[in-house]
C-alpha cells in the first residue's frame, strides 16, 4: 500500500526483532493492512495525537523507552479521540501487577508473546484477524 494510505495497525515495539517478527506474522497471513511503527511510548502519542487518521487496531509492547505501555495505555484511555480504539497488549511480561493495571486501564486483550516462532505468528496473525475482521467496532474508529 502507498505510503499515505492511513496505517490500520500501529504496532508499538521498540525490539527491531519483534518488530520485524510481528510485521512478518502479521503480512505472512494475507492480513495486508498497513502497518505503522513506533518505536516507543512517546512516539506512539505524538502519532495519535496527529492529524493522521486513527489506526483501527493498536498492538501495544509494555516494556517501552521514554514512556512505558502502561502510561501509554492511561493516555490512549483518557483522550476522548483515542479511547475507544482497541488496544491489545503484546508484551513478554507475564507479571500478574502488569496484566491486573493493563486491564484496570481498559485493554481489550493482553497477549505475552510466545517463544516459539510458529506460535507467536499464530498469536500475531489470530489478534489481527479478530480484531481487523471480526471485530464490529463504533463508526467513529472504522
Amino acid at each position: 500500500m502507498p505510503q499515505n494510505d492511513p496505517a490500520e495497525i500501529l504496532l508499538v515495539e521498540d525490539s527491531q526483532d519483534d518488530a520485524e517478527l510481528t510485521i512478518r506474522a502479521i503480512t505472512s497471513n494475507n492480513i495486508t493492512n498497513r502497518i505503522e511503527l513506533a518505536r516507543d511510548g512517546v512516539e506512539a502519542l505524538e502519532y495519535l495525537n496527529s492529524d493522521r487518521p486513527l489506526p483501527r487496531l493498536i498492538l501495544l509492547d509494555l516494556k517501552l523507552p521514554r514512556m512505558n505501555g502502561l502510561e501509554v495505555l492511561k493516555a490512549i484511555r483518557t483522550n476522548p479521540r483515542t479511547q475507544m480504539l482497541p488496544v491489545v497488549v503484546l508484551t513478554s511480561s507475564r507479571e500478574e501487577p502488569d496484566i491486573v493495571t493493563a486491564y484496570k486501564l481498559g485493554v481489550n486483550s493482553y497477549i505475552v508473546k510466545p517463544v516459539e516462532f510458529e506460535a507467536f505468528v499464530k498469536a500475531v496473525t489470530d489478534a489481527g484477524l479478530y480484531w481487523l475482521l471480526l471485530n464490529e467496532p463504533p463508526r467513529g474508529i472504522r
